[in-house]
């Protein structure tokens, strides 16, 4: 038997998925593809205390010490009650957080843990590991930015100004950070070097970019070196969204965000399709 007839026997990818069971619409494997987001989105409400149950109580905390440390004394910022000020910023700081634990923990884990083969062995194409990652993400930051937008409400007695406009930088927030959070998962090889990630680059982003305060009070060259920061803007867009307030003008927020989502889903995408250490 020559090699070419053998080539010509060998089951097409339509025979093998088949075979398999897979059910591919439009050359999409939505049962595969669902089956990984279920899989990310079980994963953390597996330990729902911890997942969302614990950023509530850290945005609790965090208005409770500043309305105690600074509430009384500390006037008003672009013309809003600093903690009607401060709200936005908690919420997008901790979807920020969240978005990104839930990627980059799902794949570092995987590949201490010796099974990110049960990953990458499946019939899923590389788009689809990538949306697969990304729901878990998308409906980790959605559910942490309901619980802590309906407690802001109730604290600050106030509504949302521009719901649309917050919904796309939180969804904005959630692909960016998970993004990252792949990114950073397939760097690490054990969980210190995640936690330095984590620790050294994550956190100081989403604490300097306003957060906490107005970037119109930082003085040069720190103002402009604020405006090179992605996050800046999902915070600053985050605000205008629930205030009608911004530092930015919210649509150059938008693009610039939609821009750098674009970039980092795309390098995400060509590591996951090489196989850039994730193949053991």
């Amino acid at each position: 038997m020559t090699p070419q007839t053998i080539h010509d026997r060998a089951p097409s990818g339509e025979a093998q998925d088949r075979a398999m069971g897979v059910r591919r619409f439009g050359h999409v494997n939505w049962l595969g593809l669902r089956t990984l987001a279920r899989r990310e989105v079980m994963r953390f409400m597996a330990v729902w205390q911890q997942t969302i149950f614990a950023p509530l109580m850290t945005a609790g905390l965090f208005v409770l010490v500043f309305a105690l440390a600074l509430g009384q004394g500390r006037g008003e910022v672009m013309g809003l009650p600093y903690l009607v000020f401060l709200g936005p910023g908690i919420l997008m700081m901790t979807v920020i957080q969240n978005a990104f634990a839930n990627t980059s923990s799902s794949i570092t884990a995987a590949k201490v843990q010796g099974n990110i083969v049960d990953t990458l062995m499946p019939p899923l194409s590389t788009g689809e590991l990538l949306a697969g990652y990304l729901a878990g993400s998308v409906v980790r930051a959605g559910l942490v930015a309901t619980v802590i937008g309906t407690g802001m409400m109730l604290v600050t007695g106030r509504g949302i100004a521009h719901p649309l406009w917050t919904l796309c930088f939180v969804l904005l927030a959630a692909l960016l950070l998970g993004g990252l959070g792949i990114l950073a998962g397939i760097l690490a090889q054990k969980f210190d070097q995640m936690a330095a990630i984590t620790n050294f680059i994550i956190t100081p982003l989403s604490f300097l970019s306003g957060t906490f305060y107005s970037v119109q009070a930082l003085p040069e060259p720190f103002n402009t070196l604020s405006h090179w920061n992605p996050i800046f803007y999902l915070i600053d867009g985050a605000r205008f969204g629930v205030t009608g307030i911004s530092d930015a003008p919210p649509l150059r927020g938008l693009l610039i965000c939609a821009a750098v989502v674009g970039v980092v889903l795309f390098i995400a995408w060509r590591w996951l399709k090489s196989g850039y250490r994730m193949k053991p």
